[in-house]
């Protein structure tokens, strides 16, 4: 097998099993680094976004566990039934996925980024849109790259939103961004203290 060949082939398994993991146990989405160490795709993926855009790990670990409980597959809910109770009602919205993106932020995110082929439920794209929002909506409102609750409120009500303060009405919000807040560190805490994805010594030496 020809050197080209094999990096394809090796490259094309990594963004595979990137995309297409089952939805961690309950255990797993309590612990970081078991959540991790279970999918290390995943690790290297949000390390990449954390590095290009500045989104700690943890919070996007927090997002994706409050949106979508990291299953890719999840969709928005659906409204009250019709037709006594016969027919599912419609999609409260568009939101999909492991971030639950709507779709015109999402084609917004494939426009602005020239990541046309990227799809809600691939765990690295997913992770991308997540650093590429936290980026956007920090730069509009000048947020500390830590206010983990500021940034949640941000990434529900968008950055006009936040700024017009669209989310003190509405408590249910401030308590799930609390929350938020506090997995995200909780995350982070236990990503830092992962022993097993600190990057390993050969032999030993180096």
């Amino acid at each position: 097998m020809g050197l080209k060949l094999f990096v394809t082939l090796v490259a094309a398994l990594a963004a595979s099993a990137c995309a297409s993991a089952p939805q961690p146990s309950h255990a797993a989405i309590a612990d970081a680094c078991l959540l991790l160490k279970e999918n290390r795709p995943w690790h290297d993926a949000m390390r990449e976004t954390a590095r290009k855009w500045g989104a700690p790990m943890g919070f996007q670990l927090a997002v994706m566990k409050q949106e979508s409980s990291f299953d890719s597959r999840a969709l928005a809910p659906r409204g009250d039934r019709t037709w006594f109770g016969l027919f599912e009602g419609e999609r409260l919205s568009s939101a999909a996925g492991y971030s639950q993106a709507l779709d015109t932020t999402w084609d917004m995110y494939k426009r602005e980024t020239g990541r046309g082929m990227a799809n809600r439920q691939d765990f690295r794209d997913s992770s991308d849109f997540i650093g590429w929002y936290y980026n956007t909506t920090g730069k509009r409102t000048g947020l500390g790259q830590y206010d983990y609750k500021a940034h949640y409120l941000a990434y529900h009500e968008g950055a006009n939103g936040y700024l017009k303060g669209a989310w003190k009405g509405k408590s249910w919000l401030v308590d799930t961004a609390n929350r938020v807040a506090s997995q995200a560190a909780r995350y982070e805490n236990q990503i830092s203290s992962c022993e097993a994805l600190k990057p390993q010594k050969f032999l030993g030496i180096f």
